[in-house]
């Protein structure tokens, strides 16, 4: 059980992670902010439609070892899984877009950190904060909805998210995506962007569960 706990979180956030690197290239076509905001509102409800099951996140594997519901082993164990897809993922997307088989691809290796912080580091840190706090919230409250008109509020949600802070931090609110999009840039400034996308989502969840 162990084993595919672990394969099921690291091919579910590969998944959300190769398609959000393709989608930080696709954002950049005409019509701005247009396109950006449709393709994130369909993959959204692409991987609620087929990731059932799995967090994706490290802060939604928070929440089952908080209430103990699973054990540290586990949480652990699946937030480990979230970083190799994160890693795997970005490995993967920077070799597709070696090819060069689209115009998005072309120079696409070259950029380096893209630098999604747009604003100061502490307005950064509480718009991350505040984002994670309203997406849990979100997430909790929507449990009892069903589950085909769930999909649907959620990827409303975070394309209205996205498009009141992604020009900002980019919106992320999601440790594990946040470093493969940027691994570069954690890497040149690792204490700003660990305390941005890291700290601040890992601990907006942490209110959600003390005070729900």
């Amino acid at each position: 059980p162990h084993l595919f706990a672990f394969l099921v979180e690291m091919f579910s956030t590969f998944q959300i992670c190769a398609c959000t690197n393709e989608l930080s290239l696709l954002g950049n076509v005409e019509p701005k902010p247009h396109t950006a905001l449709t393709l994130t509102y369909g993959f959204t409800v692409l991987h609620g439609l087929t990731l059932a099951g799995s967090t994706c996140n490290p802060c939604g594997a928070l929440q089952p070892m908080w209430g103990g519901g699973t054990s540290l082993r586990m949480g652990g164990l699946k937030i480990a899984a979230q970083f190799v897809a994160a890693v795997l993922a970005r490995v993967f997307m920077h070799f597709i877009w070696s090819l060069e088989m689209a115009e998005p691809h072309f120079g696409a290796l070259s950029q380096g950190c893209s630098s999604p912080m747009q604003t100061t580091e502490v307005q950064a840190f509480c718009i991350e904060l505040l984002f994670s706090v309203v997406f849990q919230l979100a997430v909790l409250r929507a449990e009892s909805v069903n589950p085909k008109y769930r999909v649907h509020l959620i990827a409303l949600l975070i394309t209205m998210l996205v498009y009141a802070g992604g020009n900002l931090t980019g919106a992320i609110f999601n440790p594990a995506l946040a470093f493969s999009l940027h691994a570069d840039c954690f890497y040149d400034k690792f204490l700003s962007y660990s305390l941005v996308y890291w700290i601040a989502p890992s601990l907006g969840k942490f209110l959600i569960l003390y005070v729900f």
